[in-house]
């Protein structure tokens, strides 16, 4: 991603899904980034649900070749030339799960996500509140 320096105590979990919402989180995490000197980590979850015998691997393949195919159109749009160090995560699971894994294995200032995270389930967005213990923002 970008060589840009950065303080490795200040770190930016920022959950995308590629829609409107999740890019003006991208700009808001851009923004921070840059006040606070941190690094940010861009997240893109998803489910695997596997519809016939054996096509798991493929569903997984695909899904990850479009989300690479989709950030790259938007690094270059939102976070390229903007001095700020990120990297790019694609995983398999529930947000909220994926979100609580990060924020317990690595040190994490801030978690800016987008409405949509809610719409994965009023119980899942309660819990990663009650459990994230970082400061959110949620962008409408």
């Amino acid at each position: 991603m970008t060589n840009a320096t950065q303080n490795p105590a200040n770190s930016i979990l920022c959950t995308i899904d590629f829609s409107k919402s999740s890019r003006e989180a991208v700009q808001w995490a851009v923004q921070l980034a840059q006040q606070l000197n941190a690094h940010i980590t861009i997240l893109y979850t998803y489910r695997l649900i596997q519809y016939r015998p054996g096509e798991a691997l493929q569903l997984k393949r695909d899904i990850e070749s479009s989300a690479s195919h989709q950030f790259a159109l938007l690094e270059k749009e939102l976070l390229e030339n903007k001095g700020v160090a990120y990297d790019f995560k694609v995983e398999i699971g529930f947000v909220a799960d994926r979100v609580e894994d990060f924020a317990k294995k690595n040190s994490l200032n801030v978690l800016i996500t987008n409405k949509n995270l809610h719409n994965g389930g009023r119980e899942s967005f309660d819990e990663l509140i009650e459990h994230i213990r970082v400061p959110l923002l949620v962008v409408p």
